[in-house]
């Protein structure tokens, strides 16, 4: 398990327990936070999972693979650094405080 604080663009805050296995959108969705639409289910087909990765974690976290990158580029004002799809991001114990930023709206 890992905690992961979901920060909604106003600024509220959800520090979720996620189980190791699911995915970071996967968190989202089963915990009800708000911000995190994924239309596709976790396919890595949409960009309606898109967050920012708190800068502390970028390096953290396995790189982005080109569907995620391709897929980014349909994101609301992506950020090259910053951005993942929830829907990439495995939850191990390593991630234990993974803070993530939930863009002003997703498209």
């Amino acid at each position: 398990m890992a905690k992961i604080t979901y920060i909604e663009h106003n600024g509220k805050e959800h520090v979720v327990e996620v189980a190791n296995g699911l995915t970071v959108m996967e968190g989202a969705r089963d915990n009800g936070v708000p911000g995190i639409d994924a239309d596709c289910g976790g396919a890595c087909a949409c960009s309606t999972c898109h967050a920012y990765v708190d800068a502390a974690w970028v390096d953290k976290l396995p790189a982005k693979e080109a569907m995620e990158e391709d897929m980014l580029d349909f994101a609301f004002e992506p950020n090259a650094t910053l951005s993942r799809l929830t829907c990439q991001v495995k939850v191990s114990a390593a991630l234990n405080g993974l803070v993530v930023k939930l863009p002003e709206r997703q498209i």
